[in-house]
């Protein structure tokens, strides 16, 4: 199985082909979701393009959120697909924004 993955739309491709996973790679927007909170936390969800799983069992992870500045600098987590990131996203924006009222 290839650890190199594009994605048509949200669905994510197993590439084997290392010239074309990289020509792609260059050009593709790989956002799922972004967002800005006060003191300068960024929270970002991308499509990694290569699977984070490292050989373990299970399907491949190529999807993270993590957040940049505040209580959870740092903080990450890893998804295998575009919906489970988007749901991922929400949960950790809410998470940190709930940080930010105490």
């Amino acid at each position: 199985m290839s650890d190199k993955y594009i994605l048509d739309g949200h669905e994510a491709i197993p590439i084997d082909d290392l010239h074309a996973w990289g020509t792609w790679f260059q050009t593709a927007e790989r956002h799922v979701a972004q967002d800005l909170l006060p003191g300068g936390i960024h929270i970002s969800t991308v499509f990694l393009g290569l699977d984070h799983r490292f050989g373990e069992d299970g399907p491949p992870l190529i999807f993270e959120t993590m957040v940049f500045g505040g209580e959870y600098d740092q903080f990450q987590e890893r998804y295998s697909t575009w919906e489970e990131a988007e749901k991922g996203h929400a949960e950790i924006l809410s998470r940190v924004k709930a940080a930010l009222e105490h």
